[in-house]
């Protein structure tokens, strides 16, 4: 099935889960997500520094589950479709082995449909300031338990949890995973 570069979002038009996958995996060199509301919204690619500093974030949070063995790392290429049927990608997630072999070997190899506990969105421009923290919001709308925006230029992080105000930290403070990636902790200015 072939899809268009800019496929019609009307709502009388929306590309079905089926087809909105085949669209990505038709352009796989894209990084697309798709809004509740069935707009696709084309991400571009970050530069090479976010790239560098997402791969440290990717690792650390890699060793950590490979010694808890509690659940599953993706990267960015990995998308999720949440309860809102939005389909994110975020920089670093983590879900729950419970929660991952819950879903159907059909549903895991696709956009599962499944929020990650766990998000990491990394800044790679400053514009990104007005757009991640609704994009955490809708996270958390959708059963986040704890994410967070890590916004290098500062050099702070926004700590996202449910049901709480976001608590901002700097890059020298320590940050844990809570109950969610328990006994995980990192200072990111030893990274970045």
């Amino acid at each position: 099935m072939m899809f268009p570069l800019n496929p019609t979002t009307r709502r009388d038009d929306r590309l079905t889960d089926d087809e909105f996958y085949a669209f990505c995996q038709a352009n796989p060199s894209l990084r697309i997500e798709r809004e509740a509301n069935g707009q696709i919204v084309f991400e571009m690619p970050t530069n090479t520094k976010t790239g560098l500093r997402n791969a440290d974030l990717i690792i650390e949070i890699g060793i950590w589950n490979r010694r808890s063995k509690l659940g599953m790392v993706a990267d960015s290429s990995a998308g999720f479709t949440l309860p809102d049927t939005s389909v994110r990608a975020p920089d670093v997630s983590w879900i729950s082995n419970e929660r991952w072999n819950a879903l159907s070997e059909n549903d895991q190899g696709k956009f599962a449909r499944i929020c990650p506990d766990f998000v990491i969105e990394l800044m790679s421009d400053l514009d990104e300031k007005y757009t991640l923290p609704a994009k955490m919001e809708k996270y958390l709308q959708n059963g986040l338990q704890l994410g967070w925006v890590v916004d290098p230029f500062n050099q702070q992080v926004t700590i996202y949890r449910p049901d709480r105000e976001p608590q901002i930290k700097t890059f020298s403070d320590e940050l844990t995973g809570d109950n969610v990636l328990r006994g995980f902790s990192i200072r990111l200015i030893d990274l970045m």
